[in-house]
Order: structure tokens, then sequence, then C-alpha cells
């Protein structure tokens, strides 16, 4: 055979394999440089151009390898098979985590079963005398009450506490541990007994429990039930105590006023149905801002009122106000430009409002309504604003001056990524901010908004600012005390608290740390500074 007989010889074009695997790594590789761009970002960013290459790499097997139809279409079997068989094989474990990711596990591996929720019910037709007893308020040495979400004031800080922060030397101690029901509530702490909202089953939650020893005292119990694919089942706000009542906000729109002592309902409105508001779609978060005698919420994801207040003692409606879209956030009550307003971030806006009429007095444009956004507005001077979201958004800070005729006026002061709140709060500490900046803790100047450090990988958890301490509640489940210090990170302690996924707040009353999440809730007793010694003869 000469050699003009001989078939001349193809190749398989394997450069272009290489070339799309080279330009995918290339991609990933710029997008995990890109510093300022949110964790959730780049794991959306880094899987689309793995679909993308892998799906050229498909079209090269299939129409330009130049092997064997029969190896390309057995190839081509296998991969089908291989896509037919993996969510077979497969499950979530659990909800996504702060990324946007998913555990997976096999379908055949055990499924993580979660301890039964045992809790009080209320009893039917409670005596005033029953009513006495229960109430009995016990005193908690070194306990200080918490009635509200993200602190004593709402500001995430917490005063005056005197945490000894050397934890190698002076470990917390666990009083006690026990299963939770599905939720992302934190807790409100009064009178010595804590309140958190649980989903149990078909039914959510309002319970009761003491502080020292987590007995249950009672449940009360809304038969609804909220679930979102991503962000799992339950209510997501926490209750609000206030003056032997416990307001708390349901993750469909119930708002129950309770008696704190025994559970009993003293009140309820469906929020979102009376108002023809529909759900969020993560469900609602707010906890119920509670001043005088007017309790407010937020709205729903029809744009309409996005605060509603209703009197404390009846429930009975005061106002409704706004014209936005809710948001993840709560209200809060504050005084700016010498004007006490109501503030709430809403979808689209950040507003203030008269509390005693609802009327808007600022409504600042903020962001659009593609990105949720749930971080609390941080009151950082007396005309002053600072607020932050994920998802791109960043943060910036306002100045509110107030106007002639009664209104209020916001001016953008400076504007950046420093600070990107995914859904956590940020609290402020002598002219500097601490929080997650997307997952790691970071310092911000208020003045300039530049950022001195950021450090620690820490997730999609939450942060309360202690003095001149940080708690950091771990979005796997552990607790770490860090330094609240412009001068750069420093992680001085780690406690083993929890071991899911936790977005819940922690609360800190007093010298008593309580954490959970949707599986477990424990209470540890911090240590604490020594008083200082009194000198002899005086």
């Amino acid at each position: 055979m000469t050699s003009k007989d001989k078939a001349p010889k193809r190749g398989h074009r394997l450069y272009l394999p290489i070339g799309i695997a080279v330009l995918a790594a290339g991609g990933m590789a710029l997008v995990q440089a890109q510093s300022e761009l949110e964790r959730n970002m780049k794991s959306w960013f880094s899987l689309a151009i793995l679909v993308l290459a892998g799906l050229l790499g498909v079209v090269w097997w299939v129409l330009l390898s130049r092997f064997r139809w029969r190896t390309r279409l057995l190839a081509v079997a296998v991969l089908a098979l291989a896509w037919w068989a993996f969510p077979r094989l497969t499950r979530v474990e659990g909800t996504m985590d702060g990324r946007g990711l998913p555990r997976l596990v096999w379908r055949w591996s055990e499924t993580v079963k979660r301890a039964p929720l045992v809790v009080a019910r209320p009893a039917q037709g409670t005596t005033n005398a029953a009513a006495v007893a229960a109430a009995e308020v016990e005193v908690v040495p070194g306990a200080v009450d918490v009635p509200q979400f993200f602190g004593p004031a709402r500001d995430g800080v917490v005063r005056g506490a005197g945490l000894d922060p050397n934890w190698t030397a002076h470990a917390p101690r666990e009083l006690w541990r026990q299963p939770a029901g599905g939720a992302w509530s934190a807790f409100a702490v009064a009178g010595g007994r804590v309140f958190t909202q649980e989903q149990a089953g078909e039914d959510e939650l309002v319970t009761c429990y003491d502080l020292l020893t987590g007995r249950s005292r009672w449940a009360h119990t809304n038969h609804v039930r909220f679930f979102q694919w991503q962000g799992g089942e339950g209510p997501r706000a926490t209750p609000t105590v206030d003056q032997g009542r416990v307001f708390a906000y349901g993750a469909t729109g119930v708002l129950d006023c309770l008696e704190a002592a025994t559970g009993k309902r003293l009140w309820t409105r469906d929020v979102l149905a009376e108002n023809h508001l529909g759900n969020l779609t993560w469900g609602v978060s707010c906890s119920p801002l509670v001043f005088g005698d007017t309790v407010v919420v937020t709205g729903g994801a029809t744009r309409g009122a996005n605060l509603l207040a209703y009197r404390r003692d009846s429930g009975l409606p005061v106002w409704k106000a706004g014209s936005d879209k809710a948001s993840y956030a709560s209200p809060i009550l504050a005084t700016l430009a010498g004007v006490k307003v109501v503030l709430s971030v809403n979808a689209t806006s950040f507003t203030a409002h008269d509390p005693a009429t609802g009327k808007v007095l600022l409504d600042y444009e903020w962001s659009t309504e593609k990105w949720p956004k749930a971080a609390q507005p941080v009151v950082v001077g007396p005309d002053r604003v600072f607020l932050t979201a994920g998802y791109g958004v960043g943060c910036q800070l306002i100045e509110v001056k107030a106007a002639a005729d009664g209104m209020l006026t916001a001016t953008e002061v400076w504007k950046n990524m420093h600070m990107k709140a995914q859904f956590n709060s940020v609290a402020v500490r002598d002219g500097y901010l601490y929080g997650l900046d997307d997952g790691l803790l970071a310092c911000v100047e208020i003045a300039t908004g530049d950022r001195k450090w950021k450090d620690g990988r820490y997730g999609s958890g939450q942060t309360l600012l202690v003095d001149d301490l940080v708690i950091v509640q771990t979005e796997p489940g552990p607790v770490v005390l860090a330094a609240a210090k412009p001068e750069g990170f420093a992680e001085l302690g780690r406690l083993p608290a929890l071991k899911a996924k936790t977005w819940n707040h922690p609360t800190l009353a007093g010298r008593y740390l309580l954490v959970r999440n949707s599986e477990e809730m424990a209470c540890y007793e911090l240590p604490v500074k020594p008083a200082p010694a009194v000198a002899a003869g005086l």
C-alpha cells in the first residue's frame, strides 16, 4: 500500500475543550478575585460559567470531536442517565445556606430527625388566681430584660454587661439545651422568662420558657404554617414584651397580643388578609414595635401601606401609611433632626413617619425591589442614618434635615460597598460601625465610609455589639467573641454553641446568652469581670 492509499490522519480537535476549560477557569478566577462581589453572587456566576462550559463541552463532543459516532452517542447516553439519576439519588438536607447553595446528601442516608418539641399549653378558662400564680416573676441574678428584637434599645447594642473576654480561663457555662421548633426568630426576655416563636407541624407557636432552666411555661397556637424552599418553615420574627403583654407577628401576617403570664390571647389581627396584602417571598419578618399605646408592624408584598399601627389595648387600627412594598426589616422609633419618627426600610425606599398619625415625613428612594432588604436602619447621630443591604446594593450614609413645613429631607453623604449586610444588621460604637460584610466581620468609619478592616469567615450569621466586644453568631452554629476596635480584627474566644445552620439573632440578657436555630435552643451564663474593689476605709 502506498502513502497515497492511506487515509488522512484526523485529530480530535482537543484544543477546543482545552480552550473551554482554560476560559472557564479564568472566568471563575476573575469572579473570585472581585473583592466586593458577594459570596452568593460569586456562587451564582461560577455556577453559570460551569454550566456554559459544560454545554460547550457537549457540543464539541457530539459535533466536533471526530470520535466514532458510537462512542459519542454512548457518552451522551451515559450523561443523560446521570442527569436523570442525580435528583433521584440525592436530596437537599435542610435548606439553602446564605450563599444560596444547598447541602446535598444521598437519599438513603439517615435523615436528621428533629427531637420532639414539648411545650406547655395555656389552660382553658384560666382564673385570675392562676394567672397571678403563673405571673410570679423570678429575680434572676445578673439578668437584664431584653423585651424586644435586636437588643434592649433595638439598636444591636448591649451596654454595661462587663463581660470577661478571656473565655480560655473563664469558660461560658451551659445552663440548658433543648429542641426548638423551626423558625428564624430570636428571644425576648422579661421577668425571668424568655419568649420566642416556633413551628410545630402545622401549628405556629408563640412560646414562653424559664430563663434559668428552659422549662416550658406556655405555648400559644395558631393553626398556620409558612414554608419557603430556600428559607424553610416557621416564623421569622421575634416577640415584643411590654407591660405584661406579648406581641407576636407570625410569618403569614397574624398579629397576636397575649398575656405574658399565661399565653392567653387578648386580641388578634390577620394583618395581611385584612388589608389585602400579599405575603413576602420569604415570609413576614417584622418584629412588632411597641411605644405608648401603639403597636406598629410592616405590610406585605403588595404596594400599599408599608406600615400599619394598632391600639395596644384592643388591637383596633390606628393608622396605616406608605405606598411601598414591605421589606424584611423591622421599624424603629428614633429622633432625627429634632423630630420623633418611626423609621422603616422598605422594598425600594426608606421612610420616616409621624408616630401619632403615620404621616410620611420623609420618603427617600433607595435601590430597587429586585433584591430583598433585611438590615435595620442605624441612627448614627442626631441627623444621620446608615443604610445597608446585600446582593450588590451596598451601603450609604444620609443626612436628614427638618424643613419649614414640618417635613424632612435627606441627602446622601457617602455611598460605597464597604458594608453589605445581607440579612444581618450592624451596630455603632464610638464613630465606627461593626457588622458582617458578606460573612466577614468588618469595621467601617462613619465619618468617611472607609473600611478599617474585614476578617473572619462567619457566613450569613448575626452580630451583637456588647460594650467593646462583638458577639458573632456564626451561620454554621458556633458563637465567636471578637474585639470591637478600629485598630484591627481580633478573635478572642469561640463557643461550640449550635451545630446547624443558624440565621437567628443571639440575645444577651445581662450575663445570659440565649441562642437558637431551627433545631435547638440553648442558654449560657457568660463570665463577667469582677466588680472593682472598694478602697479600704471608704
